[in-house]
């Protein structure tokens, strides 16, 4: 069985707080995501992310939208159609909301979260098949992000003074469990990309509780830092994802 959780491997970020120069409001990122099958790398699925801006009654938020789904010739051996959506604040990045919505392999489950960083908690309700729910009020630690807003927080950082080998921890909240990875930045290296020759920070990532690494993550060297290409591990196997196109970029 391939679960294609390849959120959870591309997660870091070097401190907290930093101010988004990076992520724009109209950004769209598409991706093929590859596994390696009986020693043969075969596209599996595409993976978009997006952001636009959303008008409250007392805010203006950033929403980030992951969705991946496989190609229709691949949904008879193992489907998937998942959503992940956060909607933060434009500057900081910092989470409001969180709501994840998965399929895979007719395994479903909807994750939401509402983060009160006032009263350092997060109401969680997980809904799953047959509408069986489970709410829960959960203690969030300074720093906890979600998988999305995590993500994307990785671009707001200067890496460009980071000397190759140095590491930090950080947690995110993942299935009602606030989880430590470890992040390690490797230096800078050129790649070839369907958007061309780029330069590129290049990380490694793992768990916190181990030196295994569990993927690898190469940004364009600009003040983007959009992902390109990243390489990963999962319990059955390895995979790649590669950027197909990049549109509406701030920079």
């Amino acid at each position: 069985m391939i679960r294609i959780s390849i959120f959870l491997i591309i997660l870091l970020s070097f401190s907290l707080g930093a101010q988004n120069n990076a992520v724009g409001t109209q950004e769209k990122l598409v991706y093929t995501a590859s596994y390696n099958m009986s020693g043969i790398l075969t596209d599996l699925a595409e993976i978009t992310m997006e952001t636009d801006e959303v008008k409250t009654s007392k805010a203006t938020l950033l929403r980030l939208k992951v969705r991946a789904f496989t190609y229709s010739k691949w949904d008879n051996f193992f489907k998937i159609r998942d959503l992940y959506e956060t909607y933060v604040s434009p500057k900081t990045l910092t989470p409001y909301l969180h709501n994840r919505d998965i399929n895979e392999g007719g395994y479903f489950k909807n994750m939401k979260y509402t983060f009160s960083h006032k009263t350092k908690t997060v109401k969680s309700v997980q809904t799953k098949k047959n509408n069986w729910v489970v709410k829960e009020t959960l203690p969030l630690s300074p720093g906890t992000k979600d998988i999305i807003s995590t993500l994307y927080t990785i671009r707001t950082f200067d890496l460009t003074n980071l000397s190759p080998g140095t590491s930090k921890i950080f947690t995110i909240l993942f299935d009602r469990e606030e989880v430590k990875a470890k992040v390690t930045y490797l230096g800078k290296e050129s790649i070839s990309t369907a958007l061309g020759s780029k330069a590129c920070y290049k990380i490694s990532l793992g768990s916190a509780d181990s030196n295994k690494v569990n993927g690898t993550l190469w940004l364009t060297a600009d003040e983007n830092k959009i992902p390109v290409y990243g390489k990963f591990k999962i319990p059955v196997g390895t995979g790649e994802l590669k950027i197909k196109s990049a549109s509406g970029l701030k920079h």
